[in-house]
């Protein structure tokens, strides 16, 4: 594979898609050693249809605020790859939203849906309309004209949205309001719903859980279980929720949380309440965590921060894509941490990946960590097309299930001769593979 000949290529036809690329490049010097293996894929141009979504759909999206002031967004959504099952990605209303994020969302969702073993494609949308300040009715219409212009284009076996940062249950449901009033058809073609439309048990704090239990299984390789071990959580929202929730209950002591404005440290550990306090942050909408230091007195707060120089055994990004970097990293492993697992998508540069790798440090990336969110929502699509409800305990033994099958992929392509686990090349190859054998099966399409 001419792998620098073929990143050039797509830099020329995609300029300034840094998010995008910096994905693409990652996977690609990953499964380098094991394309070249089948001379079969290169006949079949296998790769440059696999970096390429199936299409990008692109449109503006007008609505009206409560002054009756006409404001117009940008709406997308890029299905990504449908080989081994139906497009599943979710939704991102957030300023920050464009093409490029979402490309390298959508590209990463194709392999991270791949190694739940469920059969889903990939995909993401959004828009940069970002709700924080707007109303509830203002949010409502904004759902409603974004799903006027996409709803042809979804469906329980074509393309199946779900929640993202920005799109909670409120915006799901709105937007699934009006997709089911358009489709006339009350069919699975959302999840993150409620519980009382077709919703699933645990899938708010499903990423969490499910990134812990890999964890759990890395720990468990190096002979360690998570009981006693301090962490260090970056977010406050669903994600970072579910991750501190389950930490606390394996028996760890999480010891950070943060937000755009900065980090707060809690030598006695955020648990019982303070885990509660971290709902009632997210839900005023102010999108910082400064609060809770006034909250519990033995908190420090560090404005302008990260939590990454503090000394911890184990570090989750769980917060945005490339919040950690290479002085973040080095930081980490001078300070003798024992694991490094990315809960948000693409939560480290590729420089400071690069540097967890070359010290053999015990790294696993997003798309493995954080696909239990994805798994569940696909356990919720199993639901709803069976028209049935499992319990919490159902869903969880399922979750718990698939991440281990998760984890056994990432050792199966991972497992060096030296002993060391390259989780990044694991969750790459693995996810790999299963797209590009139903790839090759289904033809030039």
């Amino acid at each position: 594979m001419k792998t620098e000949e073929i990143l050039r290529n797509l830099e020329m036809r995609h300029p300034g898609e840094r998010e995008y690329l910096q994905a693409v490049r990652e996977v690609l010097l990953s499964i380098e050693d094991v394309y070249n293996e089948h001379p079969e894929y290169e006949k079949a141009a296998l790769i440059e249809r696999l970096v390429e979504p199936d299409r990008v759909l692109a449109f503006r999206v007008p609505w009206t605020d409560d002054s009756g002031k006409v404001h117009v967004n940008l709406g997308y959504r890029v299905q990504f790859n449908n080989a081994i099952g139906p497009y599943k990605g979710g939704m991102r209303f957030h300023a920050s939203v464009t093409p490029s994020i979402l490309k390298f969302l959508g590209f990463e969702q194709t392999f991270k849906n791949a190694l739940t073993t469920l059969p889903m494609g990939g995909a993401k949308g959004g828009s940069d309309f970002s709700p924080r300040g707007r109303s509830d009715a203002e949010i409502m219409r904004f759902c409603q004209a974004f799903m006027l212009e996409l709803w042809r284009n979804l469906g329980p076996d074509q393309d199946v949205p779900a929640g993202d940062i920005g799109v909670g249950a409120r915006e799901v449901g709105y937007m699934f309001g009006m997709y089911k009033k358009l489709a006339r058809e009350h069919t699975g073609t959302f999840t993150g719903k409620g519980m009382e439309f077709g919703g699933s048990n645990l899938r708010p704090e499903a990423t969490g859980y499910g990134a812990l239990y890999f964890v759990q299984q890395m720990l468990a390789e190096k002979g360690e279980t998570i009981a006693g071990k301090t962490v260090a959580i970056s977010g406050f929202g669903n994600v970072a929720w579910g991750a501190a929730q389950k930490a606390v209950e394996l028996g760890a002591k999480v010891v950070t949380l943060s937000g755009p404005d900065g980090y707060i440290y809690d030598p006695e550990g955020v648990s019982g309440e303070k885990i509660d306090y971290m709902l009632e942050l997210r839900l005023s909408g102010e999108d910082i965590v400064a609060p809770y230091a006034e909250e519990f007195p033995e908190a420090t707060f560090h404005a302008g921060r990260k939590p990454w120089g503090e000394k911890v055994d184990i570090a989750l990004p769980c917060a945005t894509q490339n919040e950690l970097d290479e002085t973040d990293a080095r930081l980490l492993v001078t300070n003798g941490v024992m694991l490094v697992a990315e809960v948000s998508n693409m939560g480290c540069t590729a420089e400071a990946v690069d540097y967890f790798l070359e010290q053999h440090a015990c790294f696993a990336p997003g798309k493995a960590v954080n696909s239990g969110g994805v798994a569940t929502s696909g356990l919720e699509m199993t639901q709803n097309a069976m028209h049935l409800s499992w319990s919490n305990e159902e869903v969880d033994q399922r979750l718990h299930s698939i991440m281990n099958a998760v984890h056994a992929q990432c050792l199966q392509y991972g497992r060096q001769p030296d002993g060391y686990i390259n989780y990044v090349k694991g969750a790459n190859v693995a996810g790999f593979m299963k797209v590009a054998k139903a790839m090759m099966a289904q033809g030039i399409v």
